[in-house]
């Protein structure tokens, strides 16, 4: 069994996530803090003809033009014409390396909460959850925590994930090098799993979320092996339900053996906060989504 070290100790703050709440049509919803850049009241917006259906135009932002997402229309959800919008928000956020402005009715609050305390979620959960990257609970009260990513890929295909513009490498023997990946998405993991598969890395455990995959480390490293014998590389997303890749990183740094697993975070919100706790947390490298290409090269540079 594994003591608690200071270390351990001081990171227990990985294993927390600060939600924003917002709500639309009475329904709160939620975003991790680090994802919006600010907050602020509606400005002007300049229609965009023929823009996708979800984009209600363009706002200027201290010289920046950016594209205001209706969150509403993006959910499917009708519009009550005789809503009170004066409590309206903008969240500013970034993801994949550009700038998006989404609009939502109201922020009631700022609230902070564990992952274990974030469930995976469900059909029968809410008619979004394949727009949701988990369910958070607090008091009894749920809040449904939005994949913005996923809806900015819908919005703009181009910003994604796309295996096909992997680089040519030239030959290459990877297939004796295992990978443990951790990202819950389905989507992604097929989309890493067939860039991972086409760049020579044919052996790879996905897992859902960083509990699972650190449950799965944990029994390897139970046995009477070298884990440098059975696995060469951890790869992460950072939001995950019940346990996210930072807490997930640092678990595996206070372990004797797991601690020499290099972890490799790859994530479509690597802003300076999310590096410094990267840092903290001992990973090898940091990669934004969707530079699948520098992944794959960042990946060779850390176990060959």
């Amino acid at each position: 069994m594994v003591e608690m070290t200071e270390d351990r100790m001081t990171d227990d703050v990985s294993a927390e996530i600060e939600i924003i709440e917002f709500v639309l049509k009475s329904i709160p919803f939620g975003v991790n803090v680090l994802k919006v850049k600010e907050i602020i009241m509606p400005v002007p917006v300049a229609p965009v003809p023929h823009a996708h259906p979800f984009i209600q135009g363009m706002i200027q932002l201290r010289g920046e033009l950016l594209p205001l997402i209706s969150l509403e229309k993006a959910l499917c959800m009708e519009p009550d014409p005789a809503r009170d919008t004066r409590g309206d928000k903008f969240l500013i956020m970034e993801y994949n390396l550009q700038k998006v402005a989404f609009h939502v009715h109201q922020v009631p609050r700022i609230y902070r909460l564990g992952w274990k305390d974030v469930q995976k979620p469900t059909e029968d959960d809410t008619e979004y959850h394949d727009h949701l990257i988990g369910i958070a609970e607090q008091n009894g009260k749920q809040t449904l925590l939005l994949d913005f990513e996923k809806l900015i890929v819908e919005i703009h295909p181009e910003s994604g994930i796309h295996p096909e513009r992997i680089p040519e490498l030239g030959k290459r023997e990877r297939s004796m090098k295992k990978i443990v990946a951790a990202e819950d998405s389905p989507l992604l993991r097929k989309l890493i799993h067939e860039t991972l598969y086409h760049a020579g890395y044919e052996d790879v455990e996905y897992f859902e979320n960083g509990k699972d995959a650190l449950d799965y480390l944990m029994h390897l490293a139970d046995g009477d092996i070298d884990i440098t014998e059975s696995v060469q590389l951890v790869l992460t997303d950072i939001e995950m339900p019940q346990m996210g890749g930072h807490q997930l990183a640092s678990s595996l740094r206070t372990h004797p053996e797991l601690s020499k697993l290099p972890v490799i975070i790859f994530s479509s919100i690597i802003t300076d906060e999310f590096l410094r706790k990267g840092e903290e947390a001992g990973v090898a490298a940091q990669v934004s989504k969707p530079e699948i290409g520098k992944l794959v090269l960042k990946i060779d540079e850390v176990i060959l």
